[in-house]
């Protein structure tokens, strides 16, 4: 188990629609300084098939994607006792401040990426926000419940 704190800022612009909430960046997305960097993650590859775009490779490639679509990334937690990259894990939550991101753009509608990041938002993010979230299961490779095909599925709620 190691205390973290998440090191690097919420993307969105004034624009944003939508935010998109994980836990706390894997250990691979903590080296790599951008959202979802897990190789084997399927965010992107969400995303791209619900859009109908191609599988962003770059950092501004993936960053492109989400402003094109007015998509708002960040985390519940700014720090955390965690082992590795496990959900499951997470101990000593602090969580981060919304309203950096909710006065500054247009975000109508909260999603997280996982039951964690769900739970964690209704406990400590809603009484301050009160935006109710959706539930949208988590795309990384521990997952191994949901399909590509049934993640695009599940997904697909943002574009409404």
């Amino acid at each position: 188990m190691e205390t973290i704190k998440h090191e690097f800022p919420p993307y969105y612009d004034a624009d944003s629609k939508i935010l998109i909430l994980g836990t706390i960046p894997s250990v691979k997305s903590r080296e790599i300084g951008f959202y979802y960097c897990h190789p084997q993650n399927r965010f992107w590859k969400v995303l791209s098939k619900i859009y109908q775009e191609d599988v962003p490779i770059t950092m501004e490639a993936k960053k492109e994607l989400l402003y094109r679509h007015h998509i708002a990334l960040w985390d519940v937690l700014a720090s955390c006792t965690i082992e590795g990259s496990s959900d499951q894990s997470i101990r000593h939550p602090i969580c981060n401040d919304l309203s950096m991101v909710l006065n500054h753009s247009m975000v109508e509608k909260i999603y997280t990426t996982g039951q964690k990041a769900y739970d964690l938002y209704q406990k400590y993010c809603y009484p301050k926000t009160k935006i109710n979230a959706i539930l949208l299961p988590s795309t990384s490779p521990a997952n191994a419940t949901y399909s590509l095909e049934k993640l695009v599925e599940t997904y697909s709620k943002i574009k409404e």
